[in-house]
């Protein structure tokens, strides 16, 4: 989704050559692999979107498998840069870097100023690490290396599986199935009272590009060296109970929504303080409910595709 999504934005603006990994081509995972494609194609620039990600379920399912293939993948394309002089990259992380209960909205600052949510602490370290080994490389090396941490993501070429996705693509995916058979009603996971920001990925997307191209002393005199990250968001939250309410909507589900307090909320909010990125010029366009209809359209117009 998130990579798809760059490669959209760099081609309309025609002024780059686009250089993608896919990975029926490279495993990320494999360090031999990566360090030949990336000596083979000595890019200029390298922005990692490639990451094991996953909703609540997957992320307390496959702990082991989030980590080590965080881990693998972000390590070597990293080194692989470094060894073939690249100078530049845009690393994403996520927003589940910071504490359970780090003060809300979260700057960037409060990175492990406390424990992390146990549901998906193994991804959560793998992305802390990626930061720090862009840190590292910059101090060690005079890399110009770059973290961007978004908030939750979503829009087309989202993950649709019905319990590895994340919570906006499983609602459409659930509510979707319940219109079409009619069903009495849909759970959602539980309580609703949690709260959580969204990000069109078309949106980030520009973000990415945004950063990227920022002259390196405006980037330096707003992070280093007391930050390593940019936060990127929208800045505005909802409950999940009132985001199953407009997904419900914009599907046309006419059922009823109950709530499934046996499963685990995770976090009890996330919302991040975007106003460094704000102050550098970039805010996000699309609303959330703009965006919920064009993930919905893609959803529908790919139904052969997800089947598969």
């Amino acid at each position: 989704m998130v990579g798809s999504a760059i490669v959209r934005a760099l081609k309309a603006r025609g002024d780059c050559e686009v250089l993608t990994a896919p990975r029926a081509q490279v495993d990320c995972r494999n360090q031999a692999e990566v360090s030949a494609f990336v000596a083979a194609h000595r890019p200029t620039v390298v922005v990692i979107a490639a990451a094991r990600v996953g909703g609540i379920h997957a992320n307390d399912t496959y702990p082991a498998d989030f980590i080590y293939d965080n881990l693998l993948i972000e390590a070597n394309l990293i080194h692989a840069a470094h060894r073939n002089d690249v100078q530049r990259i845009v690393f994403l992380g996520s927003s589940c870097i910071y504490p359970k209960h780090a003060e809300q909205p979260m700057r960037e600052a409060c990175l492990l100023t406390g424990p992390l949510e146990p549901t998906n602490e193994p991804y959560a370290l793998a992305k802390i690490a990626g930061i720090k080994l862009c840190e590292s490389y910059n101090r060690q090396f005079g890399r110009d290396y770059r973290s961007l941490m978004p908030t939750n993501l979503y829009g087309p070429g989202d993950n649709f599986h019905p319990e590895n996705s994340h919570v906006i693509p499983g609602l459409i995916q659930r509510f979707h199935a319940a219109r079409l058979t009619d069903a009495a009603d849909v759970s959602v996971w539980g309580s609703g009272r949690a709260r959580r920001e969204f990000l069109f990925v078309d949106d980030l997307a520009e973000a990415v590009i945004f950063i990227m191209r920022l002259a390196p002393q405006i980037y330096r005199s707003h992070t280093a060296p007391q930050l390593s990250h940019i936060n990127v968001g929208t800045g505005t939250d909802v409950s999940i109970a009132e985001l199953a309410e407009t997904v419900r909507s914009v599907v046309g589900f006419d059922g009823a929504l109950t709530f499934d307090t046996s499963k685990p909320d995770g976090t009890p909010r996330k919302l991040l303080d975007t106003s460094l990125i704000n102050s550098l010029g970039w805010h996000p366009q699309v609303s959330l409910q703009d965006g919920l209809n064009a993930s919905y359209e893609w959803f529908c117009e790919h139904q052969d595709e997800l089947r598969r």
